[in-house]
């Protein structure tokens, strides 16, 4: 008996201690079904682009067969592109050449938009058409393998949801995806229908246990957005406004609280999102350290007091007579109302001042593209002659008539520097914090204030719709970092004129020095459209004074419009044909984006 009663309290104690150092249950979760969701709808979205090729681009089935690839596309793109973005945006990006740097060749566009180019405007041969089906299947065949072979997590899972809802916000509704036939209405449905599929086969247990209450907001918010945009998928007047302010953002936000309550994912600091932001029209949407230099994240609040003071100081430059501030004066929207920037000599240069609010948003610096970082950027206005004129290697030792500086730099950086490298990282510091995402329309469409006119959310829609400016200028951000991976800033050809009479094209070739390349001819930086009501003037050479002359350019169809014949002129179409009540709604839209920075000189 007593030897019963010993082995009985072993078998207990051993019970009870198994028991408790098992993991929660509740915290696991089964993604493999999701997984294999992806993958069936990719494999679905290769069969129907099968199914196209048997019957041709000009059967009466091919707007069918295209429409369904695209849907099932839709519904595996969140994984597949999150795993091999290149491919992903290649399977589905814009039907323009690229330019490959490492191999130094133009490739042809292919893709899911160049397949629908095809089909809608019948400019193909068959044998053409053959050829971009094989080469998209190949394409969706790379994105199967590449889900096959890597695994479905909690973190792939939550960032990749989190990209695919950017995708709908920016790209979908405003035509980038599909720009001739306009289904991306309605494939918005099919996302966020594919997000309600996946969350019942993952998560949905587990917030039923912690938050039912949660769980029904979600599903219902969610069905309703769906409602919403069936009951009218027409491209040109559908509501984005009401859509994301009153939809897509409840949306984001109950998402945000379902990532928490699931407590299997914790975000880290190193994606383009602030995973925490409860809609992508917060303040603190966007990470900033993910567009910031390795060498320059997180700097203290020393090192951005010292850019400041640094930021007006002339002294750096080498005749003593400009500063940044020079150019980028505060109350202008840090540029400066000159049709160009001035030299150190007082006479006009080539290109126009930007703005710097918000400047740190990019990958690529300049009009011309030519910095990769912002540090590059300011590092060249020390070297280059007409500007600062100094060395990047030697320190600007004329500063120090301010003896504060000494203090300031052994606070900041432990240490007098010996070269302008840490100058420039404290400027780059200051610089960075030039943002500001609170205009009156972030307020509208957050739901602070609600004291949108009907202009302007007319402008809005049209922004985003009719008017194809979010196909370059990508909301929030309106410049062109490029969603939902920030990894690029496009660049295009648009045509500007050399002045506001149209007469001639604008001599300056900008990004074509790099490569010499005849598609890069005229090629500049997409900016951000955020402050321009106190900007002007505008375009890389400040051609136009007004956004009235601005809208006008665009409207008659940008270069080509004004029949300047450009090859490779990259706006969508020739003419956009808004009315003069139209082009006033969108500059209604563009001045409520105006926002300076609180901390002002």
């Amino acid at each position: 008996m007593r030897i019963f009663k010993i082995s009985l309290i072993i078998c207990l104690t051993i019970f009870f201690s198994c028991k408790k150092e098992q993991p929660k249950t509740e915290n696991i979760i089964d993604f493999k079904t999701a997984q294999t969701y992806y993958i069936n709808h990719m494999s679905l979205a290769n069969q129907y682009l099968d199914s196209l090729d048997n019957v041709g681009y000009k059967d009466k089935l091919s707007k069918y067969y295209f429409k369904c690839a695209r849907a099932e596309f839709k519904k595996a793109e969140p994984f597949a592109s999150y795993l091999n973005p290149e491919v992903g945006h290649r399977a589905n990006g814009p039907a323009l050449p690229i330019y490959k740097e490492d191999t130094g060749k133009v490739l042809h566009p292919i893709g899911l938009q160049k397949i629908e180019e095809s089909i809608y405007t019948q400019e193909t041969t068959a044998e053409d058409f053959k050829q971009e089906i094989k080469i998209t299947k190949g394409l969706l065949q790379i994105l199967i393998g590449d889900m096959q072979k890597r695994d479905l997590d909690a973190q792939r899972f939550f960032r990749a949801t989190h990209q695919q809802l950017f995708r709908i916000v920016s790209l979908a509704i405003s035509g980038f995806d599909t720009p001739v036939s306009h289904l991306g209405i309605e494939e918005s449905a099919t996302s966020l229908q594919s997000l309600l599929d996946v969350y019942k086969l993952t998560l949905q247990p587990t917030i039923i246990t912690k938050d039912k209450t949660l769980d029904k907001k979600f599903i219902s918010t969610v069905k309703s957005t769906i409602s919403f945009i069936n009951s009218n998928t027409d491209f040109e007047t559908f509501d984005r406004f009401t859509f994301t302010k009153s939809y897509l953002n409840p949306i984001t936000t109950h998402w945000v609280s379902i990532r928490k309550t699931s407590n299997i994912w914790q975000p880290t600091t190193t994606d383009a999102f602030n995973f925490d932001a409860n809609t992508f029209f917060e303040t603190n949407s966007f990470n900033l350290n993910f567009f910031t230099p390795v060498n320059n994240r997180n700097p203290t609040k020393d090192q951005i007091e010292l850019g400041k003071k640094l930021f007006v100081d002339k002294n750096l430059s080498a005749n003593q007579d400009m500063a940044c501030i020079t150019c980028h004066i505060p109350n202008l929207g840090y540029a400066d109302a000159k049709k160009a920037s001035l030299d150190n000599n007082g006479d006009a240069m080539s290109r126009n001042t930007p703005t710097l609010i918000n400047s740190a948003f990019q990958q690529s610096f300049f009009w011309d593209g030519r910095s990769e970082t912002m540090i590059e950027q300011i590092a060249s206005v020390f070297l280059n002659e007409k500007e600062f004129n100094t060395n990047v290697h030697q320190f600007s030792e004329a500063i120090l008539k301010d003896s504060t500086y000494i203090n300031q730099f052994k606070v900041a950086y432990g240490k007098m520097p010996k070269k302008n490298t840490d100058v420039i990282k404290a400027l780059s510091a200051y610089i960075s914090t030039l943002n500001s995402f609170d205009s009156r329309f972030d307020k509208n469409i957050r739901g602070e204030i609600n004291d949108y006119t009907n202009q302007e959310k007319l402008g809005y829609n049209l922004f985003m719709g009719k008017a194809l400016c979010a196909t370059c200028h990508f909301v929030p951000l309106t410049n062109g970092t490029v969603p939902p991976f920030f990894s690029e800033t496009e660049k295009e050809v648009i045509g500007v004129a050399y002045s506001n009479q149209n007469k001639i094209l604008d001599p300056d070739l900008g990004f074509y020095f790099k490569y010499k390349e005849e598609l890069h001819k005229g090629m500049f930086k997409t900016p951000t459209v955020r402050n321009v009501a106190i900007t002007a003037p505008y375009m890389h050479n400040g051609a136009y004074n007004t956004l009235e002359e601005v809208m006008n350019f665009y409207n008659i169809g940008g270069g080509n419009g004004l029949g300047f014949n450009l090859d490779h002129q990259t706006l969508p179409i020739d003419q956009l044909n808004l009315t003069e009540t139209e082009q006033q709604a969108i500059i209604a839209y563009l001045k409520s984006l105006t926002s300076i920075p609180e901390d002002n000189y």
